[in-house]
């Protein structure tokens, strides 16, 4: 990917004009004091008074405002520079209290008395995050869903009842309107240079970040209301998301050498490069994600906009058009419905789509960038993990994305295991994946099965009728027929074909089929309606297996202590008798879900298979399980009813697994 060496921007021309020259056109010196009263509040109808509004409908003349604002951001940005850390403190520390994150406001100020345009970009882009958190929480105030969207929140009727119609406009001539300067936006998805942000409206965002703090406290006086944060989200399972080995010095000064050759990064976007490495090293794990996840998008967007050969989508999208943003460019479909060449061009490997679907876009993955962006994550615990796995997956883009002459760092020994890492990546949140995890779990559960009615061997012979019950063993014949039918389409060596159901409904033989790769890059409708009916099925036979090992375990204990009445040991002995159907019940069951995975793509692609028809068989296997689960409830212990019902459901699975097994013949 050859990187134009006239690029120079990725602002368009109206948007540049807008954030870097708009606001300095007029040279007037503000007075800060017509903005600050005695005790150093914000004087708000001062400043709502630079806000324009066109005649025709008046709604905000965003030209206007940015224009009529420029003196007064410039105003506050010098009186900041004017005051010491300990005054700045004393004087506004209290009011940014009510965003639950007053030390990042602090750090703003610390990072405007140096004006060090990344660190700026860096503090901005924070800023925006805490702000638009905080406000949602005030929204919660007086309405229910919070909207998602910046925008669509700061153009509430909520807020706008709070802080007053006046003072959510100005608000929007900085962000959440694409009409306005739209900072957020511009820098959260990787346009913005570092140079390209004024440090001055940095300054005017923190002192009126301040300002709705005072507004804020008069309206909770007034309606004697509390303000609630929303808890941040926590990450759990981190282990889930190992992708990449630590990464260590040797490979981050590696790293530093490669951004700067490689042609995947924007020149003017390095130092933004620098600073995240850096960061990293740093152990200020946020800082460096936050810093990165742009520059992926702005780097994926030159690639996008290469190969859909589309140059002007480079640049900022105007108020009345879509920017190109990490989900159109993974989409799969271009808005003119023409094939997207970008996630063609990622396939080899197809880890980068995958990685990416992973952590920004899949509902059950960590989604990253849409937490971190809307201020949903507690930046001062943000995990050493996640920022591990981006920084990794970045290190390989800038590998990929590099010429011959950089082969010797591309080859060296400490950033090979990466790209390797790379090349065998699958995705882990897709829901495809998370089934078969599911799947794991709950063949997991089941083989703590055989531990649960271990008796003493004089106990035993005191439960009349454990062994020899002619409709259990009718159940587990019909088990091993299906079985054997299915034994053609198993890998081999992975079961034993001497025991139809313990030598092959094995965690093993589980374990090997989900290891089988399934392309789950835009699965067709058809196959996520299935697998979704299929993670139900499996979710019902864990809570099934669950509920057995509960009350197995329970009524073992009291059976040896004798503390069971006459009708609770016949339940009891029903439910041994039951457990020896069961447990291969629900293995079966699972088995037809992996095989159904393994095979779900071929057969739709290569059969006219009516999938709603298999929809309605797969739906009455959810009843199934559904009232599995009802049956086997500490409260209902209907182990008669279970055998009743699990001999319809075979028949049910033999008679539909003979046409599936053919179309599976016919897909391989």
């Amino acid at each position: 990917m050859a990187l134009p060496d006239s690029i120079t921007t990725c602002l368009s021309q109206p948007v540049h004009y807008a954030i870097c020259k708009l606001g300095f056109e007029k040279k007037d010196t503000y007075d800060i004091n017509n903005i600050l009263s005695g005790n150093g509040e914000v004087c708000w109808q001062a400043v709502t008074e630079h806000v324009c509004y066109l005649e025709s409908d008046q709604s905000v003349d965003y030209i206007k405002s940015i224009r009529s604002l420029g003196p007064v951001c410039e105003s506050v940005n010098l009186y900041f520079k004017y005051l010491t850390k300990e005054q700045f403190v004393i004087q506004y520390a209290s009011w940014f209290h009510w965003t639950n994150c007053t030390e990042v406001f602090l750090e703003v100020f610390d990072v405007l008395q140096h004006t060090q345009a990344t660190e700026v970009a860096l503090a901005l882009m924070k800023l925006t995050s805490c702000l638009e958190r905080a406000l949602g929480d005030v929204y919660l105030l007086k309405g229910n869903d919070c909207p998602f969207l910046l925008r669509d929140l700061l153009a509430s009727e909520q807020l706008a009842d709070v802080f007053g119609q006046a003072v959510m406009d100005v608000l929007r001539v900085f962000i959440g309107s694409p009409h306005g300067l739209n900072l957020r936006n511009v820098l959260w998805h990787g346009f913005a240079s570092p140079q390209e942000i004024p440090a001055k409206y940095c300054a005017m965002l923190l002192f009126l970040t301040a300002g709705l703090g005072q507004l804020l406290q008069t309206y909770l006086l007034q309606t004697k209301g509390v303000l609630i944060h929303r808890p941040y989200v926590t990450f759990i399972n981190l282990e889930e998301l190992d992708a990449f080995p630590d990464l260590n010095c040797e490979i981050l000064s590696i790293a530093e050498e490669l951004v700067k050759l490689s042609s995947f990064v924007l020149k003017m976007m390095l130092p933004f490069w620098i600073t995240a490495l850096t960061a990293f090293k740093e152990n200020k794990y946020a800082d460096s994600v936050i810093l990165l996840l742009p520059q992926l998008e702005a780097g994926l967007r030159l690639l996008f906009t290469t190969t859909n050969k589309c140059p002007n989508r480079l640049l900022t999208a105007e108020s009345s058009a879509l920017y190109t943003t990490f989900d159109e460019m993974l989409a799969k479909h271009l808005d003119n419905e023409e094939v997207n060449q970008l996630p063609v061009v990622l396939e080899e490997p197809a880890m980068e789509s995958d990685f990416l679907w992973d952590f920004l876009n899949h509902q059950e993955g960590p989604r990253i960038r849409d937490r971190l962006s809307h201020g949903e994550i507690n930046l001062e615990t943000f995990p050493r993990e996640i920022a591990n796995q981006i920084v990794g997956f970045a290190i390989t883009v800038l590998c990929r994305y590099s010429d011959e002459a950089m082969f010797s760092l591309k080859e060296h020994m400490v950033i090979k295991p990466l790209m390797n890492c790379a090349s065998c990546y699958q995705s882990r949140f897709h829901p495809i994946s998370q089934l078969k995890k599911q799947v794991l779990e709950c063949m997991k559960s089941i083989h703590l099965w055989p531990e649960l009615a271990t008796l003493p061997e004089e106990q035993e012979q005191k439960i009349k009728g454990l062994e020899g019950n002619a409709e259990a063993n009718t159940l587990i014949l019909m088990i091993s027929e299906i079985i054997s039918q299915l034994q053609h389409y198993m890998p081999q060596n992975c079961y034993s074909s001497d025991d139809p159901i313990n030598g092959v409904l094995t965690e093993r033989l589980l374990v090997k089929l989900c290891d089988t790769r399934i392309c789950t890059l835009y699965s067709p409708r058809p196959v996520l309606e299935v697998v979704v009916v299929l993670r139900k099925i499996s979710a019902q036979c864990h809570q099934v297996s669950q509920q057995v090992i509960a009350g197995a375990g329970l009524r073992h204990t009291q059976w040896l202590n004798k503390t069971l009445r006459s009708r609770q040991r016949h339940n009891y002995r029903r439910m041994r008798n039951s457990i020896k159907f069961l447990s291969p019940v629900l293995r079966l069951i699972l088995l037809l879900i992996t095989l159904e995975l393994v095979s779900i793509h071929s057969v739709c692609k290569k059969n006219p298979f009516d999938y709603q028809q298999y929809l309605k068989f797969l739906k009455s296997v959810l009843q199934y399980t559904e009232n599995l689960v009802t049956y086997t409830s500490p409260d209902k212990n209907k182990w008669d009813e279970t055998m009743e019902l699990t001999k319809k459901t075979l028949i049910k699975i033999r008679k539909i697994s003979d046409r599936k097994l053919m179309l599976m013949h016919l897909a391989t």
